[in-house]
């Protein structure tokens, strides 16, 4: 793809989030310096990169702000392969692939109840 291509692509993005409501913020990516949008839900997101971005002021502990992104993609991570075996398990006949699923299942609802009371402690 162009450079161009990307560009109107990007351009493209930003329009589509200012019509969602986003707002333009003065701030930056840090990563390619494109202009940030804040979210309806108060997010800042970068268009340009598609990933949500988190400004730590430099008395924040960033630490505590990485644990707290890691947690959040895998408790997202573990709620979609929560829904892949939930989806397995309806269409699945076969009795010992059934119990393996649920096996399956039962671990990952296990791992997802510790994160969800680790997040809270």
């Amino acid at each position: 793809m162009s450079r161009k291509n990307t560009e109107d692509q990007d351009v493209k993005r930003m329009a589509d989030l200012l019509r969602q409501g986003a707002t333009l913020t003065e701030l930056a990516c840090p990563a390619c310096a494109s202009p940030l949008f804040k979210l309806k839900n108060n997010d800042l997101w970068c268009a340009k990169c598609q990933k949500k971005v988190i400004i730590v002021s430099e008395d924040e502990d960033t630490t505590k702000m990485q644990t707290s992104q890691t947690l959040q993609s895998l408790e997202t991570t573990l709620l979609t392969k929560i829904q892949t075996i939930q989806t397995k398990m309806e269409h699945e006949e076969n009795p010992k692939e059934l119990q393996k699923l649920s096996t399956t299942l039962s671990a990952l609802l296990e791992s997802l109840e510790k994160l969800r009371k680790s997040r809270k402690t």
